[in-house]
């Protein structure tokens, strides 16, 4: 790569329960992805991109990392459309922010 960084996005999910769902969504994709689980952080390795998690008092940090815009947009839309389906009593506001 010449310098340039790779694409990626954030997003600060509001859950009653964030530890619960970062450790649902890696422990559900751990069956076709690599993926590394502790109490408050996980990684899930996806094909094309990363995505980091991190469990805070009452917010579940989101963040991605794409080789190119077009994988960033499909991880935005993987990575919030299992959540929103794992937390569907209480549907979170899923934003996500483009880093510049």
């Amino acid at each position: 790569m010449s310098g340039q960084s790779l694409p990626s996005a954030a997003a600060r999910v509001a859950l009653a329960t964030p530890r619960r769902y970062l450790a649902q969504l890696c422990k559900h994709f751990a069956h076709r992805l690599p993926v590394t689980l502790t109490e408050d952080d996980g990684r899930i390795d996806f094909q094309g991109g990363i995505c980091r998690l991190t469990s805070e008092t009452s917010i579940l940090v989101l963040h991605l990392t794409a080789d190119d815009e077009t994988a960033l947009e499909k991880l935005e839309d993987v990575v919030a459309r299992h959540l929103a389906r794992f937390a569907f009593r209480d549907p979170p506001a899923i934003a996500w922010t483009r880093a510049p």
